[in-house]
């Protein structure tokens, strides 16, 4: 296996461009409850250089969501009792995904049925890329064999509780401690790529691993992981291959985490405060 030390750049911004150029990126997800994460998955991906946003989220919600950032728009699905996404969300999310260059499913969708069986049809659209993470990834180690059935173009970002119910679900093999192993033999298995969260990052790819070195212990709070999911999403939009857009975002998250550090100390650091820094590490990237 290679270790890959390189931190891809994106390309310069040609003149005559518009905001299709930079990628149409939608976030799915949310639920009663759990308004901001889609949010702060949004505000990250725009502040990563996505064209156009929109965000999917449960009718219910759809207000709230709305009234946090006026820069992406919103799209209504279908919900069910307790304010999930709904199975009869499918067709119109399908839809809407074949609208899109990248789809990040999960932060705030909570686990229900619906949800599982929304996330197994994206799962089968041929070439879809696709970024799972959060509740997306609890959801996806409820589906038996999820990997078989897959034609979309997958990265997966579980933090290491994460990482074990997907080892549990699809490897008979005990988990092993080192991490790189962990990310690599899940990226074998599945064909995705796969950034393993938390100190020292891994993202692999089942050929090779980079290990992030950015990022600090403040950066473990409550919606950090939203932020990364929109920064990837964003970056795929912009053309990156699923392998270079895992590597560069695990490095913006973790520097733009850094630079708001500084400011705030890693104490009062908050997910919002790693948007806010977005722009700044861009331009030391």
């Amino acid at each position: 296996m290679e270790t890959d030390t390189n931190i891809p750049k994106l390309a310069p911004r040609p003149a005559d461009a518009h905001k299709g150029t930079f990628g149409r990126v939608l976030i799915v997800g949310g639920s009663v409850g759990m308004s901001g994460a889609p949010a702060i998955a949004g505000r990250a991906a725009l502040r990563s250089g996505a064209g156009l946003v929109r965000v999917a989220v449960p009718q219910s919600i759809l207000s709230i969501v709305a009234a946090i950032e006026p820069c992406y728009t919103t799209i209504p699905l279908a919900d069910d009792d307790a304010g999930r996404i709904s199975n009869r969300a499918v067709a119109a999310l399908l839809e809407n995904a074949g609208q899109n260059d990248v789809v990040a499913f999960g932060p705030g969708v909570g686990v229900a049925r619906g949800v599982k069986d929304v996330l197994t049809a994206l799962l089968a659209v041929k070439n879809l890329r696709l970024v799972i993470d959060a509740d997306g990834l609890n959801c996806l180690a409820k589906i038996g064999n999820w990997q078989r059935g897959t034609k979309a173009s997958v990265i997966i970002t579980p933090h290491p509780g994460e990482m074990k119910r997907l080892w549990k679900g699809l490897l008979r093999e005990p988990l092993p401690d080192d991490r790189t192993v962990q990310a690599t033999a899940m990226a074998q298995e599945t064909g995705c790529v796969v950034v393993l969260k938390g100190a020292g990052t891994v993202v692999a790819d089942g050929t090779k691993a980079y290990i992030n070195q950015s990022g600090n212990p403040g950066m473990a709070t409550a919606g950090a992981g939203d932020v990364l999911t929109g920064i990837i999403a964003a970056l795929v939009g912009q053309k990156m291959t699923n392998f270079d857009a895992a590597v560069l975002g695990a490095h913006i998250h973790g520097l733009a985490g850094d630079i708001a550090a500084e400011k705030t100390g890693q104490i009062s650091l908050i997910a919002t405060d790693i948007i806010e820094t977005l722009g700044q590490a861009f331009l030391k990237s």
